[in-house]
């Protein structure tokens, strides 16, 4: 007889239970520490301080060379002359007011360019160079302006030069010679009458004065009293100084008694007799004038 084995079952063992899972935290963040109150007046003064020492070390070597300038002027290298070459007109005074004008005589101290630049702004000064002549000689050599004309405007008379520069001077009665123009902007167009005088000796020799009429053309006064009234445009006033001579030539127009010939109308010239606009003309007609 086979035993019977019985197996007593137990309580089935409990079921084991998962702790809840409990709920995520966010991460901590730690607070920075905020700089301490001093550090920041500090950086700045430093700052501050590195700023003005740059500058000092950046003017150290202007300061090193006036002091070698001034080491240079106490060993005798420094103006103590001036010499000026090519005037004729000009007094010395305003060339040494022009080299000597600086904070220092010393020869390094002395600014070549800016002596030139300010000799050259006299008005009688046309160009001019600068050099030293070591250890203590400035030599300024100058190309003076020419005289051309005498200007009369506004009841004042002004000697110029070909650029119509007004060359100041005391003594105007020694340029009585040159040709004389008259009116407003007369200056400015000075240099084509002088051309055009010196091309046509025979006009130039009849030559009194010449005025500026209407910004655009030139009358001539002849000293035998006629004016003869000139065109525009450089073509057309050679065209009638060509006619003129011809005819004073041929004819002989000048100390006739005649007041004016004209020759503004191309190929013609008008002749006014007498000192009045209501006297009588006589127009000259053809190709050769």
């Amino acid at each position: 007889m086979s035993d019977r084995v019985v197996l007593k079952r137990g309580k089935p063992a409990p079921k084991s239970r998962r702790a809840p899972t409990a709920a995520k935290r966010p991460p901590m963040r730690r607070k920075v520490k905020s700089p301490r109150p001093w550090l920041a007046p500090t950086i700045a003064t430093i700052v501050a301080c590195g700023a003005l020492g740059g500058a000092w070390l950046y003017q150290l070597p202007e300061r090193l060379w006036l002091g070698a300038a001034r080491g240079v002027a106490l060993a005798g290298f420094e103006v103590r002359d001036v010499e000026v070459t090519g005037t004729r007109e000009m007094s010395q005074l305003p060339f040494y007011t022009a080299a000597l004008d600086g904070a220092s005589d010393s020869m390094l101290l002395v600014d070549l360019d800016e002596v030139k630049y300010q000799v050259e702004l006299l008005p009688w000064v046309d160009q001019a160079s600068v050099g030293r002549v070591l250890p203590d000689r400035l030599l300024i050599d100058i190309t003076e302006r020419k005289p051309a004309a005498i200007w009369q405007n506004d009841g004042k008379y002004r000697l110029i030069d070909l650029d119509g520069q007004v060359l100041p001077t005391d003594h105007l009665e020694r340029f009585t010679h040159l040709p004389l123009i008259v009116d407003d902007g007369a200056d400015k167009h000075v240099r084509g009458l002088v051309t055009i005088l010196a091309q046509y000796p025979a006009v130039a020799e009849h030559f009194e004065s010449a005025v500026w009429r209407s910004g655009r053309r030139w009358d001539i006064i002849l000293k035998s009293g006629e004016t003869v009234m000139l065109p525009e445009g450089e073509g057309s006033v050679r065209r009638a100084l060509d006619a003129f001579v011809r005819l004073e030539r041929d004819t002989g127009l000048t100390g006739r008694g005649f007041r004016s010939l004209d020759f503004r109308v191309a190929k013609q010239m008008i002749v006014r007799r007498g000192d009045s606009d209501s006297d009588p003309l006589m127009t000259v007609e053809g190709t050769e004038i």
